[in-house]
């Protein structure tokens, strides 16, 4: 019976000390877990503000594109009308010299005088494709400028998403 006595005397002696290093364990393990759960709850929050970021300059990136590909129709339409309005004005341009040959070569008063006033029609249609021209080059110029301009955004653009990228290689930063 003493050593029953010896026995529940020793468990009793024993029990809160071994329920103090269970509690001590057991807060440490919970500032563990507390710990890692703030530091996931933070890493959550990063990935949702980087995911954010890169819609919007996905969507950005978009909106570049179309306005790149608008402004290179501006483009491509100016070259065209540039392009055409010199081949007009080069048929014109041989156009009057045929004119100015007959002219040398015609014979009576009549005929002269309506090669004449074709001469002069032509020369005005000359006039009026050369202004033509002139206003397409500008207006060739203009969008060129305009397709700089959109090019060098699109590439601040694509430069954000690079860096983008690079910080998400790098899940500490």
């Amino acid at each position: 019976m003493n050593r029953s006595r010896l026995l529940v005397l020793g468990f009793l002696i024993m029990a809160p000390s071994a329920f103090g290093q269970t509690s001590s364990t057991d807060s440490q393990t919970l500032q563990a877990l507390l710990a890692e759960i703030r530091q996931l709850r933070q890493d959550l929050r990063t990935t949702t503000v980087a995911a954010q970021r890169v819609q919007i300059l996905l969507h950005r990136l978009q909106g570049q594109e179309a306005a790149i590909a608008l402004v290179q129709r501006r483009v491509d339409d100016a070259r065209s009308t540039v392009e055409q309005t010199q081949v007009e004005e080069k048929n014109l341009s041989s156009a009057i010299k045929q004119t100015e040959e007959k002219l040398k070569d015609a014979q009576n008063s009549d005929e002269r005088k309506r090669l004449e006033d074709l001469l002069s029609r032509i020369k005005a249609e000359l006039e009026v494709q050369q202004n033509v021209e002139q206003r397409a080059q500008t207006k060739q110029i203009e969008a060129e400028q305009d397709f700089r301009t959109e090019l060098t955004k699109l590439n601040v653009l694509q430069d954000q998403l690079d860096q983008l990228d690079k910080s998400l290689e790098n899940p500490n930063q």
